[in-house]
């Protein structure tokens, strides 16, 4: 996507609520509030559950790799802990807008995921995994000439390899990607540059979200 960095958000506490991902996580074009980890973190509180405050490892951009690269430079920053009650991993798009291969996205998620468990101190149930958005609906995709279809048909196929490994881990899966079909073109579910989600889309994320991450901190 767009390589505009975005400002990784305030660290809080090991132990707490980790997300890790790209524009999706940070919120790209979105005041801090409206992230989809803080609006989650904000509807467990209001059902008497405390994650803390997110810390996010996320930026514009960045893909598989890059937000591998990422973890160990947020890690030598402020160290991470190992013992997150909560986990999320967001990451695909910008391989998928780049044109990387499948293949390679499979193994670098795969080695992603697995750094996910470890920093959730071992437990696959305290992870959760949300699929790639289709972005190929938005006004962003129509005035770059972008084929919907074609977008679809890919983000599909990355999406596959994410819910694949993240049943085989054990983890949670968070299947974004419809409600991003079925309301990503609409102006107020989008940000100002046409292509990110607004405060309001991912209010639904998180909301779908809720129920595995619940499930998660009371464990």
């Amino acid at each position: 996507m767009a390589d505009t960095p975005g400002t990784p958000a305030p660290a809080s506490a090991a132990g707490g609520f980790l997300a890790l991902g790209d524009s999706y996580t940070i919120g790209e074009g979105v005041d801090p509030a409206g992230r989809w980890p803080v609006q989650l973190a904000a509807a467990l509180r209001r059902e008497g559950i405390d994650p803390g405050e997110p810390r996010i490892v996320a930026t514009t951009g960045w893909t598989t790799d890059e937000l591998d690269a990422g973890i160990d430079a947020a890690h030598a920053q402020a160290p991470l802990g190992e013992r997150h009650a909560l986990v999320s991993l967001l990451v695909g798009v910008n391989n998928q807008y780049r044109g990387r291969p499948l293949d390679e996205f499979r193994s670098e998620f795969a080695a992603l995921l697995e750094r996910a468990i470890a920093l959730a101190g071992g437990e696959p149930a305290r992870v959760l995994v949300l699929a790639i958005p289709d972005w190929g609906v938005t006004p962003f995709a129509a005035a770059h000439a972008r084929d919907p279809g074609l977008v679809a048909a890919q983000i599909d196929a990355f999406n596959a390899v994410c819910r694949e490994q993240a049943a085989r881990a054990g983890a949670h899966w968070i299947d974004i990607a419809p409600v991003s079909r079925e309301r990503g073109a609409e102006p107020a579910m989008l940000a100002d540059d046409g292509l990110h989600p607004s405060a309001a889309m991912y209010a639904l994320w998180a909301a779908l979200a809720l129920p595995a991450a619940r499930e998660a901190l009371r464990r």
